[in-house]
């Protein structure tokens, strides 16, 4: 009997929802308005978020460039969560959560599809994994069991990923690109989840006899 592979948005949906609801944190985030699909692999990068928009949720900047739309089942998107082959092939439950954690914590306070301009890599330095880790000790403490073994699957998934990937902004006359990305430019392909078999701790050795 073949085995019906599991919708991997769906439980990656359900965690954003989780972690939006229960960490005041991250109580801004809304796991609607983004987009999350698997992607290429990035140097020794897990995941990526793109944002959508310009500051305000606005697609065109004082410059005049534009950012393409993406607008799935009728909804604007404001980030695009791309992960990467490493979040699939050798990560625990805790690390991909921890994944996608550290991506939503690059989204600004506001949610209007911009990243946040203090919590970027080149600005906290060291002091990024020290300010996300407690979020995420705190939040797995609190994390179903069900919810963590989504993340723990072995075996083949369903993702979401591109046919064709939204490209960067453009100006407007001067560049013929796709405006506007939607269902019809993504599908569902398959990914395997390698999750390494949790160590289990040997037991000491019985005192000899006599002693």
């Amino acid at each position: 009997m073949v085995t019906r592979r599991p919708n991997f948005n769906k439980a990656l949906r359900a965690l954003i929802r989780d972690i939006a609801t229960r960490m005041p944190e991250f109580h801004h985030v809304k796991a609607q308005r983004i987009v999350l699909v698997a992607g290429e692999a990035r140097r020794a990068s897990r995941g990526t978020v793109k944002p959508l928009c310009f500051r305000g949720g606005k697609s065109v900047d004082r410059g005049g460039r534009r950012k393409p739309i993406v607008r799935i089942k009728g909804r604007r998107m404001l980030y695009c969560i791309t992960l990467r082959p490493l979040f699939f092939r050798g990560s625990t439950a805790q690390a991909r959560i921890e994944t996608i954690m550290h991506e939503l914590f690059h989204c600004s306070r506001r949610f209007d599809g911009t990243l946040h301009a203090g919590r970027r890599h080149d600005v906290l330095g060291k002091d990024f994994a020290r300010r996300l880790r407690p979020l995420v000790r705190r939040y797995l403490k609190g994390c179903s069991r069900e919810l963590q073994a989504a993340f723990a699957y072995n075996g083949e998934v369903r993702v979401l990923q591109w046919l064709e990937r939204p490209g960067p902004a453009y100006i407007p006359g001067y560049s013929r690109v796709r405006k506007v990305y939607t269902e019809d430019q993504l599908y569902y392909g398959i990914a395997r989840m390698v999750t390494p078999k949790p160590r289990v701790a040997r037991a000491a050795p019985a005192s000899p006899k006599g002693y």
